[in-house]
């Protein structure tokens, strides 16, 4: 091991400055690793699968996703964390804790997904992953949470949406409530982040949905058929929507392109 200040230490910040610099001059979508190497393998296929889709169709141009470990790497410049939330997830140390929630007071956004909506209905809506998520959403500064609204300005960021669809589309999908909510369990309310919803939590799977392999293929079925294949182009639309929110702030909120809009919904 290297002494303190010597040269393993100097390389390691090295790399932590290449890699603050890289993120600083690029979009990097990033996941949450587990620790379970298939979800953590899915996740990664998955934001490749929407980076190229944003790629494609809006003016971002992100790099390859990245894999954080919330214990050591600095989450500053990461618009995005997707987070995966397994059965046997440990909430993180107090130190991550203090990171996270630094991260989504300046901005950042973390999208939850226990990806188990499929199953919720047969326990009764309570899963093990949703008791995984609370245990991990205890010390994280959530603001109060609504459904999404159908007038939330994530249903209008870039592609109208009314669904959140992903490999599932059963889950309600929850963000920051609008201030004229009523708080929940003396929680504040917080007015931050440009209008952008600090959290969005659902367990439709997203990410199986985008994830797509070396060959550019999908690498999960999505319901059947053409139906599936529809859903599939929503679960990415919902993505998209996702990234430009966190990107653009609440610009739509103030700012209706009608034309714009009018054309989207033929799409």
């Amino acid at each position: 091991a290297g002494l303190p200040g010597g040269p393993g230490a100097a390389a390691a910040q090295e790399t932590d400055d290449a890699m603050a610099l890289y993120e600083a001059n690029h979009t990097v979508l990033a996941y949450v690793r587990t620790g379970n190497t298939r979800v953590d393998q899915v996740s990664e296929a998955g934001l490749k699968g929407l980076s190229r889709e944003l790629f494609e169709r809006t003016a971002i141009d992100p790099a390859d996703p990245v894999g954080v470990n919330l214990e050591t790497d600095d989450l500053t410049l990461l618009p995005l964390l997707y987070w995966p939330v397994t059965e046997g997830q440990q909430p993180p140390s107090d130190a991550a804790y203090a990171r996270l929630n630094e991260y989504l007071r300046h901005g950042g956004m973390i999208l939850f997904d226990t990806r188990d909506s499929d199953i919720a209905a047969s326990y009764g809506g309570t899963t093990p992953n949703g008791r995984a998520l609370q245990r991990i959403a205890l010390k994280l500064d959530i603001p109060p949470l609504v459904q999404v609204p159908p007038d939330h300005v994530l249903t209008r960021t870039f592609y109208l949406l009314q669904d959140f669809p992903g490999r599932w589309f059963n889950a309600p999908v929850w963000v920051e409530a609008p201030q004229e909510a009523e708080t929940v369990e003396g929680l504040p309310f917080r007015n931050l982040n440009d209008g952008v919803t600090p959290v969005v939590i659902g367990g439709n799977d997203w990410a199986s949905a985008w994830a797509i392999g070396e060959d550019g293929r999908p690498l999960f079925p999505v319901g059947r058929g053409l139906s599936g294949e529809r859903q599939r182009e929503m679960s990415y639309r919902f993505g998209i929507n996702l990234v430009m929110h966190v990107m653009t702030g609440n610009y739509k909120s103030d700012q209706v392109h009608v034309p714009a809009l009018l054309d989207r919904l033929g799409q």
